[in-house]
């Protein structure tokens, strides 16, 4: 757990920059709980109750970064608590310390243990009903197990109902480790009551599907990833020599890891949701056989070299941690994101004048505005008609075509606030075409600046146009 905190607190803020997605927590955060409950019968509801919980942190100490991605560095060092004590109970000690330890330096955890998302508590969710189902099959079963290990399942199933993926996983494991016909029926009465609980919010997230729209279909090169994390899955599963009816850690690691990627593949079919991040919480099943292949390896080697096997999982770490070194700063920058959010209200301060406007491109940019207002002060947002809190959405909701033309002529001087020529994505939604038409043909570009994914630009009306 400490160990985990460390690497989560190692360059926390990432030079202080916020991406799109964390703005979306941050701007989410520091609106009141009614205006939160609006915006979700529009948008995000899957993500309710992270952005709640997030809104009570923000009031009580602030926004800041370290209030945005606090919660997730604590929560993966839950998780990697949870691996530690599932290696040790079925496995020993090492493996339990290895998996636990593993966690944290995995390169997708690495990305999202300091990421201002619901993911690394889906993963801490994950990890505490995989603990407490290992604890009720080791036979120290009490009501109170079933009913915790309900509970953990439905409050992860309301951060992202995709989490109850795990569920399959948990039945994989209780069918390979062959459980009695009672345990599979508590089970399944368990299972069932997180699945009624987390029902509404699954068939109400339906219709806010379109949301996903922009993931792109399932395709050969996709299943690249999953599949090198099955081989060395794999590879350590056979230093574990599992055995039908046995509960062991690979019966509980290779289905936490396997049933979850499969499962959204197969979901992926349907319709197109495959993103890791989703299923981050299957790396808790791969950091677990990692775990127990180093410690099968500190058991046979310590009969014959008692000394070296204590030094087997210091230098596996070290070797790990020089190896990942590259990527491990490299998630730490700024550059491991798209863009970010704050880096272009600098330029905005000093590029802007007096009575100046404002246009965005595409309106989800407002999310610079949303997050840093005071940078805005004296622009007119022209093409807005209901601001995001107004409205309950994210980027709010603006004019027609029409009058965003009508009212960018009708200026002097604006800024256009945008993404930067590297990331930027062609202009299709009509309202964004009418913006970077009518800037083109009667307006000059007087200065431009790009910073970390985002661009400002300022145009003046050329003195010709009619």
């Amino acid at each position: 757990m400490l160990w985990t905190i460390v690497l989560g607190l190692w360059g926390l803020s990432r030079q202080d920059s916020v991406w799109r997605d964390e703005a979306a927590t941050w701007q989410v955060a520091q609106r009141s709980a009614a205006e939160i409950w609006h915006m979700l019968a529009n948008v995000d509801v899957v993500h309710g109750l992270y952005y709640l919980l997030m809104h009570v942190l923000f009031e009580c100490f602030g926004p800041s970064t370290l209030t945005l991605r606090l919660p997730s560095v604590l929560a993966t060092a839950v998780a990697a608590s949870c691996v530690a004590v599932i290696g040790r109970r079925l496995a020993d000690a090492w493996a339990g310390l290895a998996g636990g330890m593993v966690l944290g330096l995995l390169p997708a955890v690495q990305f999202y243990l300091q990421e201002g998302r619901s993911y690394a508590l889906v993963a801490a969710g994950a990890g505490t009903s995989t603990l407490l189902l290992v604890t009720i099959l080791q036979g120290r079963v009490r009501i109170r197990h079933w009913v915790a290990y309900s509970i953990a399942v439905f409050l992860t199933g309301l951060l992202n109902w995709l989490s109850l993926i795990v569920l399959a996983a948990h039945l994989a494991t209780l069918l390979w480790a062959r459980a009695e016909r009672g345990v599979l029926a508590r089970w399944a009465s368990a299972a069932g009551c997180a699945i009624v609980g987390v029902l509404p919010l699954i068939v109400f997230s339906r219709g806010q599907s379109a949301q996903l729209s922009w993931i792109p279909p399932l395709s050969w090169h996709m299943l690249i990833g999953p599949g090198v994390l099955l081989a060395i899955a794999g590879a350590c599963a056979l230093l574990d020599r599992p055995q039908a009816g046995r509960l062991s850690a690979t019966t509980v690691g290779l289905p936490l890891l396997a049933v979850p990627q499969l499962g959204l593949m197969g979901l992926s079919l349907i319709q197109p949701i495959f993103l890791d991040r989703y299923i981050l919480y299957s790396m808790l099943g791969l950091a677990l056989l990692i775990g127990t292949a180093v410690g099968a390896v500190v058991r046979r080697c310590k009969p014959r070299f008692p000394t070296a096997s204590r030094w087997t999982l210091p230098v596996a770490l070290a070797v790990a941690m020089l190896a990942l070194l590259p990527q491990s700063l490299a998630k730490r920058s700024p550059a491991s994101r798209v863009d970010d959010v704050l880096a272009v209200t600098s330029d905005i301060r000093h590029l802007k004048q007096s009575g100046d406007a404002v246009v965005f491109v595409p309106s989800a940019r407002r999310d610079t505005k949303s997050v840093t207002p005071d940078a805005f002060t004296g622009l007119r947002d022209i093409a807005l008609a209901e601001t995001p809190e107004e409205s309950g959405t994210l980027k709010g909701v603006e004019t027609d075509p029409d009058h965003i033309r009508a009212a960018i002529l009708a200026e002097q001087r604006v800024l256009l606030v945008t993404d930067a020529s590297r990331v930027a994505r062609p202009v299709t939604a009509a309202r964004d075409r009418t913006k970077t038409a009518v800037l083109h043909r009667y307006f000059t570009a007087v200065a431009d600046e790009q910073t970390r994914g985002r661009r400002v630009t300022v145009y003046e009306r050329r003195s010709t146009a009619r």
